[in-house]
């Protein structure tokens, strides 16, 4: 019911604010606005997104929780979207997406609001891959072991070339 209400409301505030502003300031200013607010925001999504794409590599590299790193990716996605987004509404939850101080917050309020049930970084005791059961399991002994190939050969009128053939 509020997606649906989103999508409701949302072009209405939007024709709405176009009106009241293209009332003001005329046609072609409101264009104007419109393009310069979606030219500026792309800007700011590029810079916000190298920022936040670097602190997800970060909290990869020193394997920590990627959660609210990924979270900032998200919004900063998100706030692009509506930056693009024709509209005066939209450009202004999108302006506040990319302030890294509103999305802490909009990130523990968002925490708050789910709760995660596990989180694991790298593999667990026993859950990592089949390893056979028998000697070196979990002690990092080494095996030495020979094999031979016994896949059959097809037959050949030739020698093989380390041995000399018949003269």
């Amino acid at each position: 019911m509020p997606l649906f209400l989103a999508f409701l409301l949302v072009p209405i505030i939007e024709i709405a604010l176009f009106i009241q502003v293209g009332g003001l300031i005329g046609l072609f200013p409101t264009l104007l606005i419109v393009v310069l607010t979606a030219i500026l925001g792309t800007w700011l999504v590029r810079r916000e997104g190298r920022i936040a794409l670097g602190q997800v590599r970060n909290s990869f590299e020193q394997l920590s929780d990627p959660t609210e790193p990924l979270a900032h990716g998200a919004m900063i996605l998100l706030a692009g979207a509506l930056l693009l987004t024709p509209g005066f509404f939209t450009d202004a939850i999108g302006f506040l997406l990319l302030i890294p101080g509103f999305r802490t917050r909009a990130f523990a309020y968002l925490r708050s609001k789910v709760t995660v049930a596990r989180f694991q970084m790298g593999t667990a005791p026993g859950s990592g891959p089949h390893r056979p059961s028998g000697r070196g399991q979990g002690t990092g002994d080494v095996i030495d072991g020979d094999y031979e190939d016994v896949t059959p050969r097809p037959p050949s009128d030739r020698p093989s070339g380390w041995v000399e053939g018949p003269k």
